[in-house]
């Protein structure tokens, strides 16, 4: 009866991990295809929105940024139950703020605020290492991303249609969406961490630069941090610069962007949740991981040169081989720290991304503003996808060098 129960808490724990997992991407997914168009409104010019829509996302990273130790840290010391039910709730709350918003002041004070609340998603992988043995941890968190893909498939198509009725809908679509994400932990959600297992909280671990530290406590943490870093810089080209680019050279709306980003979306959930299993049973974590930055680099690069719409949706094609990479990455890395460590590891896990996601929009949406419109330095509306996949190709080459020293050294 013991191990019967302990089986139904563990799946009614993943369980809700995958739905709030798809609910909260789906509720950020509503507001991709209108947040650029909705800044663009307020300022009147089309370079100057990729500007401060890179901006708006920079500010939303370095919250992250701030955020993501203390609240990887207060889940190690409190338990993940509470950390996650509270972001949900704050979440939802942030959302009806910025569809309120009259102005661009309130559009970034609600990105501040949803970068502290989107830093739950540490815990929820620090929840899953609780309750998974490390063999396993590759797959479920396939899993995990596949629940975000499914979010992203659904959250850019029903924000594209709601964003043709008004662009305020899809905020408060979001909402309402992270409302029923609590509801549902409230209800479901055990808690995952034993109280003696606990660490006590610490501001010396939980700042952003002491939680860094965790990283360089084995030469390979810190290697696979730097494919962390430079997986997630390459990664915010699409939410800097994407929707803009796709209605100025190929003159798509909402929603068409929106059902574009629902077929990444697609491509993403079917590695993640299908086709990353067999692949690490055949080839392992660090050589897959590897496949999927190198494939990613060469989808992007494509995608930056083709002429036409068409070529571009068929340059996504080998790019979303790119979702073989991050549950590899995060199954390497979950092995080298302890049980107690889990949550310190992914909230600087999530620092360094908030690093990426604060340099690269600002750095994506620069390069954008300079390669298009008639005072352009250069123009070469694509600059900004070559330049991307640079960087993932140097990804997939730092995490071939790493991988293999990380495997040497797995217990």
């Amino acid at each position: 009866m013991r191990f019967l129960a302990h089986r139904f808490h563990r799946q009614a724990a993943v369980g809700f991990i995958l739905v709030s997992a798809a609910l909260d991407i789906v509720a950020l997914g509503i507001i991709i295809p209108v947040l650029p168009k909705l800044i663009e409104q307020f300022v009147g010019s089309n370079a100057r929105a990729g500007v401060l829509n890179g901006l708006f996302i920079a500010l939303w990273a370095l919250m992250q940024f701030v955020a993501s130790p203390i609240i990887g840290s207060l889940s190690d010391r409190y338990g993940r139950r509470p950390v996650l039910l509270l972001s949900s709730l704050g979440l939802a709350a942030d959302y009806v703020l910025m569809a309120l918003a009259p102005n661009l002041w309130w559009l970034a004070v609600g990105r501040l605020i949803a970068g502290i609340t989107t830093s739950s998603f540490t815990t929820a992988f620090a929840y899953l290492a609780d309750i998974t043995p490390p063999e396993k941890r590759a797959r479920v968190y396939g899993l995990v991303g596949a629940a975000f893909s499914g979010g992203f498939v659904a959250g850019p198509l029903l924000g594209g249609l709601l964003g043709e009725w008004s662009p305020r809908a899809p905020f408060w679509a979001a909402a309402a969406l992270g409302g029923l994400t609590f509801l549902y932990g409230l209800f479901v959600l055990p808690e995952s961490l034993p109280r003696e297992k606990r660490m006590a909280f610490s501001w010396k671990r939980a700042n952003p630069f002491g939680a860094l530290t965790l990283l360089r406590s084995h030469p390979e943490l810190a290697g696979l941090a730097g494919v962390n870093f430079l997986l997630h810089f390459a990664h915010h080209l699409f939410s800097a610069v994407f929707v803009l680019y796709a209605g100025y050279r190929y003159g798509w709306g909402a929603a068409q962007v929106g059902g574009l980003l629902a077929f990444v979306g697609i491509l993403d959930m079917l590695m993640q949740g299908v086709i990353v299993g067999p692949v690490v049973k055949r080839l392992g974590d660090g050589p897959t991981m590897v496949l999927g930055l190198a494939f990613g680099a060469v989808g992007i690069a494509c995608m930056g040169l083709a002429p036409t719409g068409w070529l571009f949706v068929a340059a996504m094609l080998p790019n979303g081989l790119w979702g073989l990479a991050m549950p590899t990455l995060q199954s390497l890395m979950t092995r080298r720290v302890s049980e107690s460590e889990q949550g310190q590891l992914q909230g600087a896990n999530n620092s360094v991304a908030s690093i990426a996601g604060v340099l690269s929009p600002l750095f994506f949406g620069g390069v954008y503003s300079v390669s298009v419109g008639e005072a352009a330095w250069m123009h070469l509306p694509g600059l900004a996808f070559l330049l991307a996949a640079a960087v993932l190709a140097s990804a997939a080459l730092l995490g071939w060098r790493t991988s293999g020293r990380a495997a040497r050294h797995l217990p």
